[in-house]
Parts: structure tokens; sequence; C-alpha cells
């Protein structure tokens, strides 16, 4: 296991680009099974969870080749069933993204359940409904075995909740379903339309990217091709965080703004602002950092949503932004009953902030953090943790910064690119 050693009170400054997107990158692999022809993937982030899903790939046959340049080539040419490891399967959500693909393709697939942050309960009973509806036999024991003997067909389908992968895992298998689908209450986040996008560079015939309805003609197959994965928003507004706790000036190249406008105007109700510039963004260190109250001076909230909403997976970084913001703020992250059960940290560091429940706190700032020792719980509060720790006085310990790499490549380096003083060490 190894930790960070963080000395606080640091401003930083410069500029970095981001990696590519990880939620789009797990469901783009994936999608790979759906042809025998080589897929050329360019900008793939080189984390824990995507060194994972390729070595949950390399055991159902898929050779993958590292090109260089963070770019792999991908072929499925002779995919067959087997027995996922359990152990790998859990350490990662998108273990389940192999559902829709290899059904598709090989008519029988057999998944431990998957695993991923403990952040609450996961459901995936709509990726269950809706390969049901495309025609597969699922049933489960402890392992979810996946079966369609006669193939797939279209289906018109309503999801009963927007969920991203279940949404990738009903797009993956449609697209080589006999007839058309239409799908109803499609999640459309960034990494949702890469894969649609890619799909249709294969030859897949998907309609209405970027809306929660999508029209797909399935097709009998798909051939190769190449794509590059855009950039990692959440590692985008990260960053714009770090900067802002810190109140260093922040170049983030390629930082795909075209995609940040709703958690624009939310961190704006924190009091931050960003410069468009071309693709890239730029952070001044001359931050208001005043929450904006309601109509009547009343305590703002902000609320996760589904997309273009404010995303969940930005709520911890917005916290730590908050406390370090003029003002009182309610945070209500509806969907995840555990999100917030990190916030004890925060408090251990000098926060002042109240977990009303599960699924809120309020946040009052600005407050002095001071060093302390913690534990990253998993990928976004231990981001937060560490953002926390550059705005500290003092040097901060945080353990367990696996969870960090699972969804940051390299956060250490790039921190200290920027004048952070970040150490990486094993435990003894």
């Amino acid at each position: 296991m190894e930790k960070f050693i963080i000395e606080g009170g640091v401003p930083l400054n410069g500029e970095i680009t981001p990696s590519g997107n990880k939620n789009a990158a797990l469901p783009l692999l994936a999608a790979c099974l759906l042809t025998e022809e080589p897929v050329i993937l360019r900008n793939v982030p080189q984390i824990r969870d995507v060194k994972d899903m390729r070595r949950m790939l390399e055991s159902l046959g898929v050779l993958v080749e590292d090109l260089g340049d963070r770019s792999w080539k991908i072929t499925a040419a002779n995919v067959r069933p087997a027995d996922l490891d359990p152990d790998l399967s859990k350490r990662i959500r998108a273990s389940i993204l192999l559902a829709g693909p290899m059904t598709a393709r090989t008519g029988d697939v057999k998944l431990p359940p998957p695993g991923g942050d403990v952040i609450g309960r996961r459901r995936v009973d709509t990726h269950i409904w809706a390969l049901r509806q495309l025609g597969a036999q699922v049933n489960y024991d402890r392992t979810f075995e996946f079966k369609a003997p006669n193939g797939l067909h279209g289906a018109n389908i309503l999801l009963d909740e927007a969920s991203v992968t279940g949404t990738e895992n009903a797009i993956m298998a449609a697209s080589l379903a006999r007839g058309k689908t239409i799908l109803h209450n499609a999640a459309s986040e960034p990494h949702v339309q890469e894969l649609c996008a890619l799909l249709n560079i294969l030859g897949a015939k998907i309609e209405g990217i970027g809306s929660n309805t999508l029209h797909i003609e399935g097709v009998e197959r798909l051939h190769g091709g190449e794509f590059t994965i855009g950039p990692d928003y959440l590692e985008v507004v990260s960053f714009v965080g770090a900067a802002v706790v810190t109140h260093g000036t922040l170049r983030i190249r390629n930082a795909g703004p075209e995609h940040l406008g709703m958690i624009l105007i939310v961190l704006n109700r924190l009091g931050v602002n960003w410069v468009v510039d071309g693709q890239d963004i730029i952070v001044p260190a001359d931050q208001k950092l005043e929450i904006e109250p309601d109509l009547g001076n009343a305590i703002p909230e902000i609320k996760t949503n589904i997309w273009p909403a404010f995303p969940t997976d930005l709520m911890s970084i917005a916290i730590a932004i908050a406390t370090q913001a003029k003002g009182s703020v309610l945070f209500h992250d509806w969907m995840y009953p555990s999100r917030m059960f990190f916030v004890d940290k925060l408090v251990s560091m000098g926060a002042q902030i109240v977990l009303c429940d599960p699924h809120r706190c309020i946040v009052t700032g600005p407050a002095r953090l001071s060093g302390e020792k913690v534990e990253s719980p998993d990928i976004r509060a231990g981001m937060t943790l560490v953002l926390a720790a550059l705005a500290a006085q003092g040097t901060s310990t945080i353990r367990n910064v696996g969870q960090i790499d699972r969804g940051y490549e390299n956060v250490d380096g790039k921190l200290r690119s920027l004048g952070a003083r970040i150490t990486r060490e094993v435990e003894q």
C-alpha cells in the first residue's frame, strides 16, 4: 500500500493536459468485443481500472497491443466464453460492461458481480431489464449468466433510470441486434456520447446522440476503426479545484469546455470562475470564493442530478472548494447513500461541516485547514482529500492512494509539475 505525503499552503501554477476520460475508456474497450477486426484507441488513460479491464479482455481471448503514446490496438477475432476472475471483477464497476457486447457476440457469458467504489448500493437491475427486452435470458445465482441462443432483436425500451452503464450495455447489445431499437430515458454523459461515436465509426447506426432518446438500427457485423478518447472532465474539474483552494493560476489544455457548462454554473455559486481560450481553460488566482445565496438570502443548495445537471462524481470536489469559500451551502447527493461518508476526514482537518444525513451536508467557510493523517475511501473522496491537504497548513499523510490511482493517472507527478510538495511513499 502506498501513501502521499503533502506539505500544504503552496499555490499551484503552470499548465497541465488531462488524461483520457476513464469513464469513456472502459466502455470503449468493452465495445471492441463487438467486432473481429482491429480497433485502435488513442489517449487511453494509464490507470488501474483501465489496466484491469484490459486483463479481463485478455482473459476472453482478446489481443491488446500497446502501440506507445497511450494508444492500444485491440483485436477480438478469437473471443471465447470464459470464467472471469471474481477478484478482478470486484475491483471495478465496469466489469458489468462485458454483458452487452459478449451476449451480442457469443450469445453466452457468465459474469461475477461487479465491484467498484463503496458509496452505497449500485443496482444492476437496469442492465438486466434492457438486455431481457433485447431477447437475452438472464439468470443470477451469485454469478450472472446471460444467454441469447436465438440472437438478440430490437425493442422499444424505456429504462427505469438513466443509468450510464445500463445505457452503454443496451447500446452495445442493440448495435448487433436484429431490427431497430429505441432507447428512452437513456443517459447522455460525454462518455456515452463517445461510445456512440466509436460504434458509428465501426459501422453501427445510432441516431440521437447526446439526447435521452437513441435510435439504433442493428447491423449484422461491425468493422475496425480508430478513435481518440476525449479529456476526462472529472480530472479537469479536480485540477480546477486544486488551483482554486491554493490560490494559484492554472491553464488546462484540451479541457473540453463544451462539456463543462453546468459545472461552471454550479462553481460560480461558490465564487469560482475560469476563462475559456479555444479548447483550454484558464483558472486565475483572483477567485471571489464567496457563496452566492439564494433569493431572500437563503442558504443555497447544490444538488446532483443526471446529465447535463451537476454530476455526482464531482460532489466531493465541490465540497472541498466550499470549505474555502465565504458563506454556507447545502450539498445534496440523492444518488448514493455513502457518498458523504468522508466528510469527517475534512472535519478532522478543520473544515466546518455538518453531516445532516447520509445524503446531505452543510459546509460553512472559509475554514483554516491543518495537516492530518487520513485514508482515501474511494476515487473521488481520495482526490478531495488531496485538495484539502494542498490547501492545509502543515503536512498531511493520505493513505490507500491506490484508490486514487484507479481514476487519476500520475496525479502526484502532475501536481509536482505545478509546484505542489507531494511525495509518494510505500507504507512500512
